[in-house]
């Protein structure tokens, strides 16, 4: 990737390569064998290195992206207007890129906060959990009162913990008792309440929701005790008395959630979230091979990381099951493609429909495109398992678990499956955050990072300038997944993002 080269070549045999600046037209690229730009070709954006005629495949990262809708000329921008999805066969074969994992001997280690029952955190928060929307309110009103921005002498003596969040979303009621929406809900919050993050959790009520706190556990063997506490506010006796009662748990929790020290920790507690938002067509050049590269050291240390987004990995599936460890498990990943294909014949949608205003204007044209920059966030190393929305993660290596794209949906899963991390590639400049695990931002471009340094964390653009490799970034950004586990902040918690961003999956029909 020369740095002096006004384009870049992903593959030898790709159709098209990459501007990595504005081309304009009648520029000679003689790293082309003298190609001529035909027209304006946008940063990011993808030019015919030859003649492409209508209906024929055009391929990038030496895969098919799509087929021409109408001829294209070399030189000629190819995007929305000239490129189209196609439906094409995929050779799924299981294991055939399956290879033993180069452990280190001695494995990395950070400062980690061991819990009594062995469970390690990236960070000591007090989660105030809500059964259903109608005990929103109420939620937010018990964390706003612990609130170091607006009261902060509240916790001036227990600097240890990182703050109160009240994570609320809108369900709960409606549904099928006995469905499947209800059991992802369920799930996803039984996930949150015993995530090592949470040195203490309270689950706020109404009293008459479909979503009985009593239901949530002993679906999933709950059990109250000193640091885990629920009540509803029709059994407290209404809005006021919920809050003050939720406030004074809270307060007589503060001192030994406090108490906790960090400790050197080998790697193989960290479970990172993967995540790509508001991407571009840099993304599968620069931040997701660079993240790619940092699993594969996490994993080669013993940890763990979830790649996510399904609708984000179709028409690359077939590069996973080359690396699943077993058929059954292959077939897992297959079972996630067939019911989203079905979901969306269901609700007359097509997978295409993915790509955003905001990926198209940076350079994707094609879900197929999108999907085989995403897969390289999960780096080289063995698929060992794959997981439905919100299941917990027991594997250790590289997995995934079923979500939708949307990220703050897909991250919410992710955590609720033991996530202590979430990575974060962006080539628009997503601004997100997530409690009460940290999240990573990853900027795929120098103009981006330029633009947005005080919400991105580390800036993956030097690979397309030819400054650096995706290995070298991949080392520097593990040891900043290190640094943050064992504290640092992250630029989405200096700005408070978290709470807003809590975003179960609901899949059901309101009744």
């Amino acid at each position: 990737m020369k740095a002096t080269s006004p384009v870049i070549r992903l593959n030898p045999v790709d159709d098209v390569v990459i501007a990595r600046q504005q081309l304009i037209s009648g520029t000679v690229l003689q790293e082309e064998g003298g190609l001529k730009v035909q027209g304006l070709i946008p940063a990011g954006h993808k030019m015919a290195t030859r003649a492409i005629a209508v209906g024929e495949p055009v391929k990038r990262y030496g895969q098919i992206i799509g087929t021409a809708s109408q001829a294209i000329a070399p030189g000629q921008h190819v995007h929305t207007h000239n490129l189209a999805m196609a439906e094409f066969s995929r050779e799924h074969h299981f294991g055939a890129d399956v290879k033993p994992v180069d452990f280190v001997a001695q494995p990395a280690t950070f400062m980690g906060i061991v819990r009594p029952d062995g469970r390690v955190a990236t960070r000591n928060y007090i989660g105030v959990l809500t059964s259903v929307n109608c005990s929103a309110t109420a939620a937010r009103a018990i964390a706003d009162y612990f609130r170091r921005d607006i009261h902060p002498e509240v916790l001036a003596d227990y600097p240890n913990i990182d703050g109160v969040v009240a994570l609320t979303h809108g369900l709960g009621c409606a549904v099928d008792s006995q469905g499947e929406p209800l059991q992802i809900l369920r799930r996803t919050l039984a996930g949150y309440a015993t995530h090592p993050n949470f040195a203490a959790v309270l689950v706020v009520g109404l009293g008459c929701e479909t979503n009985q706190i009593s239901g949530l556990m002993d679906s999933h063997n709950l059990k109250e005790g000193e640091y885990f506490h629920t009540f509803t506010i029709q059994g407290t006796g209404g809005t006021a008395k919920t809050v003050a009662l939720g406030i004074e748990k809270i307060k007589k929790m503060l001192p030994k959630a406090n108490d906790i020290k960090r400790e050197p920790v080998p790697a193989k507690h960290l479970t990172l979230g993967l995540q790509c938002g508001g991407s571009d067509g840099y993304s599968g050049i620069t931040a997701n091979p660079a993240l790619g590269a940092a699993v594969d050291l996490l994993v080669k240390h013993g940890g763990t990381a979830i790649l996510s987004e399904t609708p984000e990995i179709y028409g690359a599936e077939h590069l996973l099951t080359r690396r699943a460890v077993s058929s059954e498990v292959g077939e897992k990943l297959l079972a996630r493609i067939a019911w989203w294909e079905e979901y969306c014949a269901k609700n007359d949608a097509e997978m295409n429909n993915n790509p955003s205003a905001g990926n198209k204007a940076g350079g994707l044209t094609t879900i197929l495109e999108k999907s085989l920059g995403a897969v390289a966030k999960g780096g080289t190393t063995n698929l060992v398992d794959v997981y439905k929305y919100a299941e917990t993660v027991t594997a250790r290596g590289f997995v995934f678990m079923d979500t939708p794209g949307y990220d703050p949906i897909s991250a919410t899963g992710q955590v609720a499956g033991g996530a202590n991390m979430i990575c974060f590639t962006t080539g628009r400049g997503s601004a997100y955050g997530c409690a009460p695990s940290p999240s990573l931002k990853l900027a795929t471009n120098t103009a981006l990072w330029q633009r947005q340094e005080e919400d991105m964390d580390i800036n993956c653009g030097e690979i397309a300038d030819g400054n650096v490799t995706p290995q070298e970034i991949g080392e520097r950004f593990f040891q900043m997944i290190l640094d943050t586990a064992s504290g640092k902040k992250t630029k989405s918690e200096l700005h408070g993002y978290g709470q807003d961003e809590f975003v179960p999956w609901h899949i059901g029909v309101y009744t």
